[in-house]
């Protein structure tokens, strides 16, 4: 059987990963007979997860964990790697390591950015393996289904012009979360752009059945607009500046005043401000939920707010107090 993979430039593969078993090789066997270049990037599995990938025939960097791990600077060792072994590739696809790549897509990606010069990043359909096992999993699947067409930014799964993110020096190392769109933003400030197309891109096994998965992950998301607009929020774009004011708002600001106008004032005061928040509820509920699920999906967006608010604190905190920041796992 013909390898549909082979028609056009074959890209190299990044994937980085941590104790991910079975899901590892899953990921690496959905790449590893498509392409001539596998780089696996370990941060400090106690599994086998380094065996197996060199079993499989991937090649292994295994991160220096002295320096604080973030899965930027994975992916950038990955790349350095990948550029080592195969200097002449033009493409290369990262993937995370508990995400599997559907069939067709490298082709499509490949072909995509070998007719288009001017785009630097292309990204597909990226599905949740089990959205039926939690709420948590079904809201990432939801989250995964961006509009399709040229975009501002793409996820950790995307195919990406080598030349262009040499350009731009790869990923910045040092971000804990939000390291793609922060990417994608210098690039396009390079003259290049970003493509969603309308193809299965990859399927993904966030095995979020907690809600303190849910809650870190959303924690870390607020911390990543907080550091976002840090460094970009100036700018004509406002990068994260709206996330980072409505998280500010929702889950900072507004608890503060109905405090303050129960103690100053009436408790009927502070109460009466309060019902914005299932007012709120609501008409998230009424916004374009699925049907079926709208209410426990509005519900937990609201409550998101104040995860997102810690995120900002700890961003900020961090900030005032010169420290760097830590990453924040949910698994």
């Amino acid at each position: 059987m013909m390898d549909t993979d082979a028609a056009v430039t074959k890209p190299g593969i990044v994937v980085i990963g941590r104790n991910e078993g079975d899901r590892l090789r899953r990921c690496l066997q959905s790449v590893i007979h498509h392409v001539d270049h596998v780089v696996y990037v370990d941060s400090g599995s106690t599994d086998q997860s380094v065996t197996l990938a060199r079993q499989l025939g991937a090649q292994v960097v295994e991160l220096d964990l002295s320096v604080p791990f973030t899965a930027a600077r994975a992916r950038n060792q990955g790349f350095y790697e990948l550029m080592r072994v195969a200097p002449d590739l033009e493409y290369v696809q990262f993937i995370d390591g508990d995400c599997e790549i559907q069939p067709g897509w490298l082709n499509a990606a490949s072909s995509f950015l070998s007719g288009n010069a001017d785009f630097a990043v292309v990204a597909g359909r990226r599905r949740e393996r089990f959205p039926e096992r939690s709420i948590f999993n079904r809201m990432c699947d939801e989250e995964w289904n961006t509009p399709v067409g040229e975009t501002l930014a793409c996820g950790g799964d995307a195919m990406m012009r080598t030349q262009a993110l040499q350009l731009v020096r790869g990923y910045r190392d040092n971000l804990i979360a939000g390291e793609e769109p922060e990417l994608c933003l210098r690039l396009r400030e390079q003259g290049f752009r970003i493509m969603r197309l309308d193809v299965e891109m990859t399927a993904h096994d966030a095995n979020m059945l907690h809600f303190s998965q849910w809650w870190k992950r959303t924690q870390r998301a607020g911390h990543a607009y907080a550091e976002g607009t840090s460094l970009h929020g100036w700018k004509p774009e406002r990068h994260y500046a709206r996330e980072t004011l409505r998280g500010i708002g929702w889950g900072i600001v507004l608890p503060l005043l109905i405090l303050v106008l129960s103690i100053a004032i009436s408790p009927w005061l502070g109460l009466m401000l309060a019902l914005i928040y299932p007012l709120q509820i609501v008409r998230l509920a009424l916004r374009n939920q699925p049907s079926g699920q709208r209410w426990s999906h509005a519900t937990y967006l609201m409550l998101g707010k104040f995860a997102e608010a810690q995120g900002i604190l700890q961003f900020l905190l961090r900030k005032l107090l010169n420290r760097s920041s830590t990453l924040i796992e949910y698994k």
